[in-house]
């Protein structure tokens, strides 16, 4: 009788572990965007978008884990709603982008504070050089998609602020006329694999 009563319980437990597995997540580039703002003059916060990036992430959900990530960046792909101020982006005032063709951030420590939000520890690596950054994180949904490719989603918004002098990238900040902070956010969907 006993075994009888067990055999339930040791099915659950298997299955439970079998389902602690960590996935691939490859995030959804139909839904992925990249958001920054910066100081101008005082006057006010320019806005701008990259418009072009890719990325994945290894994730144990139940153990609430995160095991590697990558997201890569076009940095010709910098978008701000005026073509020449985007081009002077591109050059070697900002983003020198003929010589650095993509920015990267790779995850490397994921520290939750609950289950739905934490601290993101990675590495920006901007104009050749890598330096630690963290992200505030939100995971705000998972579930199956209700629609298209109908598969396992998680959703997440993260943000974080630079100094894009630690980057070597110091135009026109000695004079005032943009700022040194630079506050980036990330809103993203990631199917899982």
């Amino acid at each position: 009788m006993k075994a009888l009563l067990l055999t339930p319980i040791l099915l659950a437990l298997a299955v439970n572990t079998a389902s602690a597995e960590p996935r691939e997540f490859k995030i959804d580039t139909e839904h992925f965007s990249i958001a920054f703002a910066v100081d101008h003059i005082g006057y006010a916060d320019q806005l701008g978008l990259f418009l072009e990036a890719e990325g994945h992430f290894i994730y144990d959900e139940q153990a609430n884990e995160l095991h590697e990530g990558e997201v890569i960046i076009k940095a010709d792909s910098v978008f701000t709603n005026h073509e020449r101020r985007d081009d002077h982006l591109r050059n070697e005032d900002f983003l020198h982008a003929d010589r650095y063709d993509t920015i990267r951030f790779k995850a490397e420590r994921w520290a939750p504070e609950n289950d739905r939000s934490g601290t993101l520890h990675g590495e920006l690596t901007l104009l050749g050089e890598s330096r630690p950054v963290e992200l505030a994180v939100t995971i705000n949904k998972t579930a199956d998609y209700p629609f298209g490719h109908r598969a396992y989603t998680l959703g997440l918004s993260a943000t974080t602020t630079i100094k894009r002098s630690e980057w070597g990238m110091t135009y026109a900040i000695e004079d005032g006329l943009v700022g040194d902070e630079v506050r980036l956010s990330f809103e993203l969907e990631a199917i899982a694999q």
